[in-house]
């Protein structure tokens, strides 16, 4: 059995997801020491979840204990919402159905003995971007991680912003065509329904069946079958030169304008963000984003604001649970 006592130092951050458990020690300047990937419980009751975590947790610390560097003082958890980042309590994610109304916080600190917080993902993500990321010196700072879905993050001096009931931040599910498809949130026309993984994939799809002559290299890469183009696929295409995949991604970039126009008239943020599987690729479009950005602004200074790709990848989730415990952050409060 693992002596599960943590010492003081560095952090561990931990990103639970509907199918795997990440975790990582981060030390003082954001840097990941070490890292390793369980599987998720997340179907299989309350108890199996937790578990999961623990058992990525136990193991990290079973690597560690040799090495001083990476002893730790503390554990920040990123979670998919909705949660409760005061209490730690995670209230009914969609793709975490073993936890219903779940006490996280307390339960991990009472199995390791050390302060525990939990938070939305994309906000402890943005907190890291913030701290020792892309956003690094901005106090007002917009963070969009954009892959299967949209979600999004407001820090503002150093701190998240999650508003009266802790539910701020859910810019993904800003609608911007009130007559637009059907969100699995719900609402009708929200950004992420538009312009994320999924979205893509699906206009790449009708494009490529109603024109399979121009959809050629997009049907080659997907083995002859228009249905089985997904956004992956889109971006390998762009990347090889080809025109249609880069209309569709010119689209999406239009769409990710008219967004990110209504997000810079509310909030005037000093910095935007944007990370993610699908942002990468969208990379050479930030600069048209940018250049379409104040038709979409009434805010007459909305050109001066940086559009950034995040610095943490995969692992935002890990530098995010770190972030929690920050210096920064611990001075902020």
């Amino acid at each position: 059995m693992i002596q599960r006592s943590i010492q003081q130092g560095a952090v561990i951050g931990v990103d639970i997801g509907g199918t795997k458990v990440a975790a990582g020690i981060v030390d003082a300047s954001g840097k990941i020491l070490r890292q390793l990937r369980k599987p998720m419980a997340a179907h299989d009751g309350a108890e199996a979840g937790f578990k999961a975590v623990t058992s990525a947790i136990d193991s990290l610390l079973a690597g560690a204990a040799t090495n001083p560097q990476d002893r730790v003082k503390a554990i920040g958890i990123c979670a998919p919402g909705p949660l409760d980042p005061k209490s730690g309590v995670v209230l009914n994610p969609p793709n975490l159905p073993c936890w219903r109304n779940f006490p996280l916080a307390a339960r991990v600190a009472e199995v390791y003995s050390v302060p525990v917080k939990v938070d939305n993902d994309a906000n402890a993500a943005a907190l890291a971007e913030t701290i020792w990321g892309a956003a690094r010196g901005y106090g007002y700072v917009f963070y969009a991680t954009i892959g299967t879905g949209i979600g999004t993050g407001i820090v503002l001096d150093g701190r998240i912003y999650h508003g009266h009931t802790g539910a701020a931040g859910e810019g993904g599910h800003v609608t911007i065509d009130y007559r637009g498809p059907l969100c699995p949130c719900g609402k009708l026309g929200c950004i992420e329904v538009l312009a994320a993984g999924p979205a893509i994939a699906l206009r790449a799809q009708a494009r490529v069946a109603g024109e399979p002559r121009r959809g050629s290299a997009l049907l080659s890469l997907a083995a002859g079958k228009a249905d089985a183009v997904t956004s992956e696929i889109v971006g390998k295409a762009y990347a090889a030169g080809d025109a249609l995949a880069r209309e569709i991604l010119q689209e999406t970039a239009e769409l990710l304008s008219v967004w990110l126009g209504n997000i810079v008239d509310l909030f005037d943020p000093d910095v935007l963000v944007i990370g993610g599987g699908v942002a990468a690729m969208l990379n050479p479009f930030f600069a048209e984003i940018k250049r379409l950005l104040p038709t979409w602004c009434v805010n007459p200074r909305a050109s001066e604001i940086p559009l950034v790709l995040a610095h943490y990848g995969a692992d935002a989730g890990i530098a995010g649970g770190a972030a929690l415990f920050s210096e920064l952050a611990s001075e902020q409060k």
